[in-house]
C-alpha cells in the first residue's frame, strides 16, 4: 500500500511537472521573437480566423508554431480583432505584437507621386508601372466612364482634370476603382476649400469644372512655378475679351500627343478642344492640374498682358507682352536664342 501511494504521488508530481513544463514551453513560444530574417509583406484574406492565420504565418516563416498562435488568441480573445488587408510584418516580433499589428488595421501602403499636368492616360500608365501594378486599360476605361464618373459626385463625362496630383500612400493591394476614388476625393476636398475663398474668377468661369479646365491650360503652359499666376492672368484676360486662348497643349490633347511636334493639319482641327481656332474654354480639362495651378487660376496676377512666348534661353521662362507687335519682337528674340 505504501508503495502504491508513493508511486501515485510520484505520478502526480510528474504530471504537474509536465503541465508546468508545457505551460512554460508555450509561454516561451509566445515571447519568442519571430524567426523572420527580413520584413515580410503578407495578405490576410477576408474571413480568416486565428487558426487559418496561424497556419499562414507558420507557412511564411513568421512564427514557428501555429498551435501556439491559436492558443494565445484563445486566451487573449479581447486583444484579437483581425482585419483584412496587406501588412508589412517586421522582424523580431512576438506573437502578441503580431496579433496587435494584424488587429490594428494599419495595412501596408505604397507611396506614389502623381506629377502635375499629366493626362488621365498618362496617370493610368504610371499606376501600371508602380508597385500596385494596376491594369492601365481598366484604369483608362474607368476614368472615361460617365456612370463611374457621376457615381463619384463629378458632373462630367469623364475624370480628366479630377485626379489631383500629389504624393499619396495607397493601401497595398488597392484596385483600380479604389485608387481612382482616392484621387477624386482629394480633388473634391480641394474644391470645397477653394470655394470657401470666394474667388471672383470662379463666378466668371462658371463652376469647378471650368475652373479645372482653365487651370489645366495654365498648368500645361507654365514651365516654372513662379509664372503660373502671370500665365493665368494672360488667359483670364483673353477669356474676358473673347480672344482665343491659342494654347498648343489643347491641340496636343486632341491627338493624345503631349510632347511631339504639332502639324498644320492638327492646328486646323475642328475639334472643340482646339483653342487655336475657337474662342472660349474647351469642353473640359486637358490634363490634371495641381493645387498651385488651380490657385493661380482663381487668384491670377493683375496684368494687361495678352501674349507670352518661351524665351528659349534655357531658363524655361517666358516673355510677356501687351501688344502683338511686342509679342512678335519677343518671338524674334526667342528665335535668336535658339540660334536661328
Amino acid at each position: 500500500m505504501k508503495t502504491f501511494i508513493a508511486l501515485f504521488t510520484l505520478l502526480i508530481f510528474a504530471l504537474v511537472g509536465l503541465g508546468i513544463g508545457s505551460v512554460f514551453y508555450v509561454y516561451k513560444q509566445w515571447q519568442k521573437p519571430s524567426p523572420l530574417a527580413e520584413p515580410l509583406l503578407l495578405e490576410i484574406p477576408k474571413g480568416y480566423g486565428a487558426s487559418q492565420i496561424g497556419k499562414l504565418l507558420q507557412k511564411n516563416g513568421v512564427i514557428e508554431s501555429s498551435r501556439s498562435f491559436k492558443w494565445w488568441c484563445s486566451l487573449h480573445s479581447g486583444k484579437v480583432n483581425f482585419k483584412t488587408g496587406w501588412y508589412q510584418i517586421p522582424t523580431g516580433q512576438s506573437i502578441e505584437q503580431i496579433v496587435s499589428l494584424l488587429s490594428s488595421g494599419k495595412t501596408a501602403s505604397v507611396k506614389i507621386t502623381i506629377p502635375e499636368g499629366k493626362a488621365t492616360w498618362e496617370i493610368a500608365g504610371l499606376f501600371s508601372h508602380s508597385p500596385l501594378k494596376l491594369d492601365s486599360a481598366r484604369l483608362d476605361s474607368l476614368m472615361h466612364s460617365q456612370p463611374f464618373t457621376e457615381s463619384l459626385g463629378v458632373k462630367a463625362k469623364d475624370l480628366e482634370g479630377y485626379l489631383l496630383p500629389d504624393t499619396y500612400a495607397f493601401p497595398y493591394g488597392a484596385d483600380e476603382q479604389s485608387t481612382i476614388k482616392i484621387l477624386v476625393h482629394a480633388n473634391l476636398n480641394l474644391r470645397d476649400e477653394m470655394q470657401a475663398k470666394n474667388s471672383p474668377i470662379w463666378k466668371e468661369l462658371g463652376d469647378w469644372h471650368m475652373v479645372l479646365t482653365m487651370a489645366s491650360v495654365v498648368e500645361k503652359e507654365a514651365a516654372v512655378s513662379q509664372e503660373l499666376v502671370h500665365i493665368a492672368g494672360v488667359f483670364i484676360n483673353r477669356f474676358r475679351i473673347g480672344m482665343p486662348l491659342g494654347a498648343d497643349p489643347t491641340v496636343r490633347f486632341i491627338f493624345r500627343n503631349m510632347t511631339g511636334p504639332i502639324y498644320k493639319s492638327q492646328l486646323a482641327s475642328s475639334n472643340p478642344y482646339n483653342t487655336r481656332r475657337f474662342v472660349g474654354l474647351m469642353p473640359g480639362p486637358i490634363a490634371n492640374p495641381g493645387r498651385a495651378a488651380i490657385e493661380a487660376t482663381l487668384f491670377p496676377v493683375q496684368t494687361d498682358n495678352l501674349f507670352f512666348v518661351a524665351k528659349d534661353d534655357g531658363s524655361r521662362e517666358h516673355f510677356f507682352s501687351k501688344t502683338l507687335s511686342d509679342h512678335n519682337a519677343y518671338k524674334n528674340t526667342a528665335a535668336k536664342n535658339r540660334g536661328e
